[in-house]
């Protein structure tokens, strides 16, 4: 099968790439940049001379230029940042790429269209969501984004095109080529940046087990479906006492009721717009954290056959990177350091 794929050189996209590549199909990125193709596949070990299209997911065009010869489409291009300088960049691709590429997939014929939304169009405070479940109305940049893209993918679902749903959660694993919101907020907990964090809870998949997820989907038969990554729901507790064993570390943190929280957060975010550096303290990751949503993602382990990998693989694995990569020293990375 020939398919396209959007966000290729992103994290979960250059994953994809190599999962749908060891599957036996044939891959066409749309990237705005060729630059970046080497420096994402080459560490998963997916040959760089794979067939890709200039463009941006925004432009009719260039998805035009893209889709023919292609018999499917995963689309996995869209803007993943908590930070408050990210907003515009939100504004301006998630909605309007997932609009472009997957109506024009469809429009195309290909079969299926895979669209990867987020467990964030979903969040449901102190609820358990499925796949089914209604769209959100928590509020945020991100979440809201991921809100009206899933919309478009449900309206297509719902006039009987052959669109799958993936839902992800929180990402997180080892090869990520921009180093992104999950894998920094990880380094920065280990250099000590984090002495809070918020009380409730989220969603975490391994990011392998999102591309085994989207291999797996382009073996159904054409047929509307929707399905949420198989993960771990993880609170404050279980991630420090993980890192603790994993690392060897004391790792000291103090968990803070949520609502106490938002105000605090709220003012460094509107301080992160014309701040240069990072602050610790994202408004929309302690909203996101603060719903505690848990997600039932029995379909994908019952009709997929994906497990998720234990938090130690995945946490163990992102650190060892992390610190392979000069990002982590290390007295950071602890006991993870080869001897």
């Amino acid at each position: 099968m020939k398919i396209l794929v959007t966000g290729g050189t992103g994290f979960v996209g250059s994953h994809s790439v190599a999962a749908l590549v060891a599957a036996g199909h044939d891959v066409r990125l749309l990237v705005r940049s060729p630059d970046r193709i080497g420096p994402a596949l080459e560490p998963l070990g997916v040959r760089t001379t794979v067939d890709h299209v200039v463009g941006d997911v925004t432009d009719p065009g260039s998805v035009a230029r893209a889709l023919p010869g292609c018999d499917a489409v995963l689309h996995a291009a869209a803007v993943y940042d908590l930070d408050a300088r990210a907003r515009p960049a939100i504004a301006r691709t998630n909605v309007a790429g997932a609009r472009t590429v997957l109506r024009a997939a469809v429009d195309a014929g290909c079969d299926p269209v895979v669209h990867v939304s987020s467990t964030a169009a979903l969040l449901r405070r102190r609820a358990t969501v499925t796949p089914d479940s209604a769209l959100s109305r928590t509020r945020g940049p991100y979440i809201q984004s991921k809100v009206a893209s899933e919309a478009v993918a449900r309206e297509l679902q719902g006039a009987g095109a052959p669109v799958v749903i993936v839902q992800p959660g929180a990402v997180l694993g080892p090869d990520d080529p921009h180093c992104g919101d999950q894998a920094r907020r990880l380094r920065d907990i280990l250099r000590g940046r984090y002495p809070v964090w918020p009380s409730g809870g989220l969603h975490v998949v391994d990011v392998r087990d999102v591309a085994d997820v989207h291999a797996a989907v382009f073996t159904l038969q054409a047929k509307p479906a929707r399905y949420l990554v198989p993960g771990h729901f993880v609170d404050g507790a279980t991630m420090f006492a993980t890192l603790r064993v994993l690392t060897g570390r004391r790792l000291p943190c103090l968990v803070v009721p949520s609502p106490a929280m938002l105000p605090v957060s709220w003012t460094m975010s509107a301080l992160q717009r014309i701040t240069p550096f990072h602050l610790p303290a994202d408004h929309e990751g302690v909203v996101f954290i603060g719903t505690a949503t848990r997600c039932d993602d029995t379909r994908a382990r019952d009709e997929l056959g994906v497990e998720p990998r234990s938090l130690i693989e995945t946490y163990g694995d992102t650190i060892r990177w992390l610190h392979r990569t000069g990002r982590l020293t290390d007295s950071q990375a602890g006991a993870l350091v080869p001897r």
